[in-house]
């Protein structure tokens, strides 16, 4: 088996392209919050309609992701991959279009749900494990880096364009000028383990065949009690992460803060998230993935209640912005590394296409019930409230997982108990 430098100097082109892919993935989620008043004052719709927008992709994410998880293990992340960073970011720039008819803006973004169901999770991280085996973890971590990437850059970025622009021209330039380079390094870097094998047969080069890779069938992982407390983890942390998330800069300004310093609190929890993933995906592959996503997912709960008890210090939502971004990306890493560990690869897109059906599920709904808890109460407490109570819950959920079936992309004896 190759060293897990080995396995960098081979593959790191692969996971630069997935990085800046999978940031795209994340753009309109950091985004949405800073457009919410430019489009409430202009069309008069309220949080929970413009919200909405989120449940439409995850709607199509539950009933199509399982098959596009098929798709990827059948055809490789190439071949879908490419054509829906460019149909992203054409949609994505359609927002601006938007002409007061709420029926015209949940087509826009029903439209831009199809077009991204290519340039979800599923798709990077598929070709990512299936390149590496002994840096697994790392390599995840950092191509997950990607959503940290977004929620720097995306809140400064966003409200400079609003100001200097006006919102239009500020989701055009965002989708736009975000898809074209992601485009650019897909094309020369992505190709997975399926799109390695097609290029070899079409150059007629000999070799050994690869030997099959272990792992349970779609039917065997719904019946797995490791995987389906995973699967219930990552449904419930994702309502609240998603719900968090997109109300991050709301929240904030319901505080007290401005909307700029709320945006750039936001951006540092970016950064903190690029640490969360890359010391996460280090320590799993060293140590125990499921009690490194217990207490992961369990910190959240002292950020949210940092900010159900504000105080006029700046540092106080420093503190607690930081471990919501330390803490953010971890979750999504915490379940395809576990995924892969207790589902094993050979049919990971499906089974991660599955998982992806439950984070989409859990966001969208998030992202509703945070609009209308916002628009009945006039604040975000009952949310905090309930994120905190559903960060313990999935904390437990995933401590004392048991051994995992499948290590380092090896079956062991039992990979189907």
């Amino acid at each position: 088996m190759p060293s897990a430098a080995d396995e960098w100097r081979r593959h790191w082109p692969l996971v630069v392209a997935s990085t800046a892919g999978f940031s795209l993935h994340s753009l309109s989620s950091y985004a949405i919050g800073l457009f919410m008043e430019p489009l409430g004052d202009e069309f008069g719709w309220s949080r929970a309609q413009i919200s909405v927008v989120s449940v439409i992709p995850s709607i199509i994410m539950v009933l199509l992701s399982p098959t596009t998880g098929a798709l990827i293990d059948r055809w490789g992340s190439r071949r879908l991959g490419i054509p829906s960073l460019v149909l992203s970011g054409l949609s994505l720039a359609a927002v601006g279009l938007a002409n007061g008819s709420l029926a015209q803006w949940y087509l826009i973004w029903t439209i831009y749900g199809l077009v991204t169901l290519g340039i979800k999770a599923t798709v990077w991280t598929t070709a990512v494990a299936g390149a590496f085996s002994t840096g697994r973890g790392l390599a995840l971590g950092v191509v997950l880096c990607g959503t940290a990437i977004a929620q720097i850059l995306v809140p400064p970025l966003t409200q400079w364009l609003i100001d200097a622009f006006g919102w239009r021209h500020a989701y055009m330039w965002l989708g736009l000028g975000w898809s074209a380079p992601c485009t650019i390094l897909a094309v020369l870097f992505l190709f997975d383990a399926r799109d390695r094998a097609r290029l070899t047969a079409r150059a007629d080069v000999a070799g050994p065949r690869e030997p099959a890779l272990p792992g349970l069938t779609l039917g065997q992982a719904v019946r797995n009690v490791p995987l389906i407390r995973v699967g219930a983890s990552t449904l419930i942390t994702l309502f609240i992460g998603t719900a968090i998330l997109i109300h991050q800069v709301p929240i904030l300004t319901s505080t007290g803060l401005s909307r700029a310093d709320a945006a750039w609190l936001a951006s540092l929890a970016g950064v903190a998230g690029i640490a969360g993933k890359v010391f996460t995906g280090w320590m799993t592959d060293r140590w125990d993935a499921a009690t490194v996503g217990a207490v992961s997912l369990l910190a959240p709960a002292a950020a949210y209640l940092m900010l159900l008890d504000p105080m006029p210090a700046t540092w106080w939502y420093v503190i607690a912005m930081m471990i919501i971004g330390y803490t953010a990306g971890t979750k999504l890493q915490i379940c395809a590394y576990l995924t892969g560990q207790h589902g094993g690869m050979r049919n990971f897109g499906k089974i991660f296409g599955v998982m992806t059906s439950l984070i989409a599920l859990g966001g969208g709904m998030g992202s509703v019930a945070a609009g209308a808890i916002f628009d009945h109460f006039g604040n975000y407490d009952p949310l905090l409230l309930f994120g905190i109570a559903g960060s313990i819950v999935c904390s437990a959920l995933l401590f004392r997982l048991g051994p995992a079936a499948f290590e380092a992309g090896t079956a062991r004896t039992s990979p189907t108990r």
